[in-house]
């Protein structure tokens, strides 16, 4: 189990949910610890830009949107790292709000 298995989860049920992720590859946009609230969403209504909580190659992110083409999301972090390309299945949540 990874880190947001949990999390997951619950917005696969239709629960919004809040943790404090770790590390650095967000900042400044999200620092270490801050409390960070995900809620559901359709993956039709992303938008490059949109930080997300997704599983890309089997590592769960919460990361940004950087590009989209039909119906794929390229996922990748703050600081200019890619992690890849994935579908709509692998997107779990929106970030709506960053304390």
């Amino acid at each position: 189990m990874s880190w947001a298995t949990a999390h997951i989860t619950r917005l696969q049920r239709g629960e919004t949910v809040s943790f404090r992720p770790r590390g650095d590859s967000m900042r400044p946009r999200i620092r270490s610890g801050q409390l960070c609230m995900v809620a559901p969403v359709d993956p039709d209504d992303l938008s490059v830009g949109d930080v997300v909580l997704c599983k890309v190659r089997g590592n769960q992110y919460l990361h940004i949107v950087k590009a989209l083409q039909g119906g794929r999301f390229q996922i990748g972090n703050n600081r200019g790292h890619i992690n890849g390309w994935i579908g709509a299945g692998g997107i779990f949540g929106r970030l709506v709000s960053v304390e």
